[in-house]
């Protein structure tokens, strides 16, 4: 079962509408919905916005569906010249940026997990090389591997977003895939994250003015790879 979490419902209601005999539990105040989409058997969830949220989703869906891997899907804001609005990124690794207890002598963004200590969160790398396919396979997709790091905070200002970018090589902040990474690390589940460029804070109106224009059409462009993906790939 491949396991799909996003935090809104532009990033998941329109995979879940492609949903063959769609099955609907709630669990802990989370909708869980089940079926097949093209032949491969899914389970996807909205978790809600930021990194509790993400990380109560993530760990009920690994207990109560068992997917033997897990995307996180949705839109991003950028924090280098290499990803701007419409492009997307496919995470490597990823860094939860607000993690910070340097005043002890840690290094930045420094995760203390059971089997030690950790900053950057490796993601599956067979299932990178398949969204990267899956990006190739369609027209119009600008994409970018890299970085992606993880906070409870919007980035609004261009000056915050290249500080993140200097601190960890991060090409795009959101909120919520360090912790769904971090579930699914300490679960030993493979997991990937595709987001969608939807605020780059380059233009005159702001990032939140950004945002509020381009995010629905940037949510639409993951999940159009997302579905490319499960079509494409034999999951």
């Amino acid at each position: 079962m491949l396991g799909i979490i996003g935090a809104m419902d532009i990033e998941v209601n329109d995979i879940i509408s492609k949903m063959e005999n769609p099955e609907v539990r709630v669990i802990s105040s989370v909708k869980f919905t089940s079926g097949i989409i093209d032949g491969t058997e899914c389970v996807i969830a909205k978790c809600g916005i930021g990194k509790v949220n993400a990380a109560l989703c993530t760990q009920t869906m690994i207990l109560e569906y068992k997917p033997h891997r897990i995307i996180n899907t949705g839109i991003a804001g950028s924090t280098c010249e290499k990803t701007h609005i419409g492009s997307v990124v496919i995470a490597d690794r990823v860094v939860q940026h607000d993690f910070d207890t340097t005043i002890l002598g840690d290094e930045a963004g420094t995760l203390f997990l059971p089997e030690g200590n950790i900053i950057y969160i490796p993601a599956d790398a067979g299932t990178v090389q398949e969204l990267e396919a899956a990006c190739s396979g369609l027209e119009d997709v600008d994409y970018t591997i890299g970085t992606v790091a993880t906070g409870d905070q919007f980035i609004g200002t261009l000056p915050a977003r290249r500080a993140i970018n200097d601190r960890f090589s991060a090409v795009a902040c959101e909120m919520e895939g360090g912790s769904i990474a971090q579930v699914c690390y300490i679960n030993k589940i493979p997991f990937c994250i595709l987001r969608s460029i939807s605020d780059d804070s380059s233009g005159d109106e702001g990032a939140h003015v950004e945002y509020e224009i381009f995010s629905r059409s940037a949510a639409q462009k993951a999940v159009e790879i997302i579905c490319a993906f499960i079509k494409e790939t034999k999951q």
